[in-house]
């Protein structure tokens, strides 16, 4: 059996920055372990190659949550990475840390040292802003002002929100957060900058650091409460490594309680009956699973969009002519191009709905045994709401103890009063933005279902029917202070266990406002201290 000081499972946003900062000094054997393979592919490195990995079952675990009545009944799809860089990898690239009160609220639940003064110097640490030939910040990880680059048909989203009287944030991980902008993201030279690019490539020239992929994690092994090793299958043999020190689960939000469920610490009702030693019964572990979900409202436009130019052939031939000579061009960017966050009425405490404006419309098909996003064939754009903070709670638990069978997931979609009032303020707010006189003159028609015509019971009925997830999940781990409310202690460390942590976004306590990545990084950050300081 091979001997570490530290094993990571999970080479994901957050496994990758670990891997990193727990090797750095030299000190230390680091072993980490992803269950997909390789992330040198085209269109992972292609910033809009999202479109292609969004359902590539090489890099993407693909999940199935269980039919959620919330959502009248539906399944949704969860992409999440199966690659080195993990979601970072195969994500729409938007980097924002959340807003400040979203980390005060994680601080004021019993966490101390997570308020966000606290956190900020760790989301700096990583960081390195760039702005055409300036710079700002000393981090590997490369996050992008790519407002230059933007489509035009942005200046009739900007000019709507100044007719409703909405800020504009020069920049969402800047100190004036709330209000719309360009979104940021994590490219460098126009190629997508990964946690895998920032963090482990640099990492893995020393010689300390083993990265072995293709690894399936099936349990974690205890002696006692002590975790001193992990099993894991590789290349069809079942192997073994020993943690000297810790063992670290980075695996996810879905990932991370599928690990410890399979390894007996969990419900131990569920654990029983099927067939697994209770290491530790804790109904937290899997529960507490929160997500972000979204609408789009599509509109054909009366001047072009993207479709035009990436739609037909020729079209998509010259802007992959211009990505090779110069990186630039819609290739290099995300769709997501524009958005913000807003309150939907003067009286909300906080802004409580993130938008998105997408130069863009699109329709996934199928083409044979393959499903994929097509663009539609005449101009179009997408205007986007999500509220910012759900109430409701859903659970992962595993299915069977089997480390290859996907979890069941169970999102529990508006089951809380608040997040139905969210969605129907939601809708009236986006109704609001597409009656400005801006969006009018932008507006040819719209695509059914027309927003315009909904009233409140049809714009949440509307969002129980087309809503999806943005692939925000979180939660699962959750930290806090006690064993019967939490997983996770404020030093990340599992609850009635010794030598063992998660470290990934399944911690947070409550979701952040906006994208996870940026968060994740920040936990991997501070958690590196917390490990290092013993």
């Amino acid at each position: 059996m091979e001997e570490f000081d530290y094993i990571i499972v999970g080479a994901g946003s957050a496994g990758c920055v670990l891997a990193d900062r727990l090797s750095a000094s030299g000190l230390h054997r680091v072993l980490l372990l992803e269950a997909g393979g390789s992330d040198r592919r085209v269109w992972i490195k292609v910033p809009i190659g999202y479109g292609r990995t969004f359902l590539d079952r090489r890099v993407n675990w693909g999940f199935t949550t269980e039919p959620d009545a919330g959502l009248a009944g539906r399944q949704g799809y969860w992409p999440r990475g199966r690659v080195v860089g993990g979601s970072s990898s195969i994500n729409a690239l938007v980097y924002c840390r959340g807003l400040p009160g979203d980390f005060d609220d994680w601080r004021d639940a019993g966490n101390p040292g997570w308020g966000w003064e606290d956190v900020l110097p760790y989301f700096e640490r990583s960081e390195k802003m760039v702005d055409g030939a300036l710079s700002r910040g000393t981090g590997p990880l490369h996050v992008a002002d790519v407002s230059r680059e933007m489509h035009p048909l942005s200046r009739h989203y900007f000019a709507a929100a100044e007719e409703l009287g909405l800020r504009i944030s020069e920049d969402f991980n800047g100190p004036e957060p709330e209000g719309v902008g360009f979104y940021r993201i994590t490219t460098r030279n126009g190629f997508r900058c990964s946690a895998a690019d920032a963090f482990l490539r640099p990492a893995l020239t020393r010689r300390n650091l083993r990265l072995r992929t293709d690894a399936l994690v099936r349990r974690i092994l205890f002696s006692g409460r002590r975790a001193t090793g992990v099993e894991y299958e590789c290349a069809g043999r079942i192997l073994s490594a020993s943690a000297r020190r810790e063992v670290i689960l980075s695996a996810g939000a879905v990932g991370s309680p599928q690990i410890l469920q399979l390894s007996g610490l969990g419900p131990g009702a569920l654990l029983q009956r099927l067939g697994i030693g209770v290491v530790l019964d804790n109904v937290n572990i899997g529960g507490n699973l929160q997500d972000h979900l979204a609408v789009s409202y599509y509109f054909k436009a009366r001047e072009p969009t993207l479709n035009d130019l990436l739609h037909p052939w020729h079209g998509k031939v010259m802007a992959g002519l211009r990505y090779v000579l110069t990186r630039r061009g819609p290739l290099s960017l995300s769709v997501n191009q524009c958005g913000g966050f807003v309150r939907s009425s003067p009286a909300a405490a906080r802004p409580d709905l993130q938008l998105y404006f997408n130069p863009i419309t699109y329709a996934k098909v199928t083409a044979g045994r393959r499903e994929r996003l097509m663009l539609d064939p005449y101009p179009g754009f997408i205007l986007c709401f999500q509220p910012t903070r759900p109430t409701s709670r859903g659970r992962i638990d595993i299915r069977s103890p089997k480390a290859g069978d996907p979890p069941s997931i169970v999102p529990n979609s508006l089951a809380t009063e608040k997040d139905v009032q969210d969605v129907i303020a939601g809708g009236r707010f986006m109704q609001r933005i597409a009656a400005t006189s801006a969006m009018r003159e932008l507006i040819a028609e719209a695509i059914p279902p027309v927003l315009s015509a909904m009233s409140d019971a049809d714009i949440l009925e509307d969002f129980r029917q087309r809503c999806g997830t943005v692939f925000h999940p979180a939660g699962t781990c959750r930290m806090g202070a006690e064993p019967d409310g939490a997983v996770v202690d404020a030093r990340l460390r599992v609850h009635g266990t010794e030598g063992l942590r998660v470290i990934d976004a399944s911690v947070f306590p409550n979701l952040t406002s906006g994208n996870t990545n940026a968060p994740t990084i920040m936990v991997a950050q501070k958690g590196a201290d917390l490990v290092l300081e013993g």
